[in-house]
């Protein structure tokens, strides 16, 4: 399987959660899992995580090893699925959808968040903020993470799936 995890810029919240991913991942023993980042937009392509995304990230244990790369439609053949970090990552990337199961592969990371059932929320884009937005990120990013590593251990990931999706305009809804 694998999971590409998408923002805008790709330097910030995916290469995070791409990180977490990669990490918690490798302690859970899912070694047939692979992990990759892209942003919605080309503002800093072939750039390494913004200096405070990393820091904080390394701060926590994480490496980051990832360039941002703008995502384009060939990234859903490669991705099995597609983790948005908010409300218009998710617009971004459903617009760029090229058929009904491109665009069943794509789900906001808070979706498997503790407090999803309350309503999925948005990870914010702590660019241009201070250090504490990037640690508030990665609290929520760990958060989601450990809800998705949960699932693909235990084999909920599909009930997940289904409970994060409604109505999305511009897609026929799925029976």
């Amino acid at each position: 399987m694998h999971l590409l995890t998408v923002c805008l810029g790709n330097i910030c919240r995916s290469p995070a959660a791409e990180a977490v991913l990669l990490h918690r991942l490798a302690e859970a023993g899912l070694d047939d899992v692979t992990v990759s980042s892209a942003g919605t937009a080309d503002y800093h392509v072939g750039t390494r995580p913004h200096e405070l995304s990393r820091a904080e990230g390394e701060h926590r244990g994480y490496s980051f090893g990832s360039v941002a790369e703008q995502f384009a439609p060939d990234h859903f053949d490669r991705a099995d699925l597609v983790l948005v970090m908010d409300s218009d990552n998710e617009a971004d990337v459903l617009a760029l959808a090229r058929t009904p199961e491109d665009a069943a592969k794509v789900v906001r990371l808070g979706a498997f968040a503790s407090d999803a059932p309350e309503g999925v929320r948005d990870v914010p884009d702590p660019w241009g903020h201070p250090r504490e937005a990037y640690a508030a990120m990665y609290d929520q990013v760990e958060d989601a993470v450990d809800g998705l590593v949960r699932a693909l251990a235990d084999g909920t990931l599909q009930d997940v799936l289904e409970a994060a999706r409604g109505p999305r305009p511009g897609h026929a809804e799925r029976p």
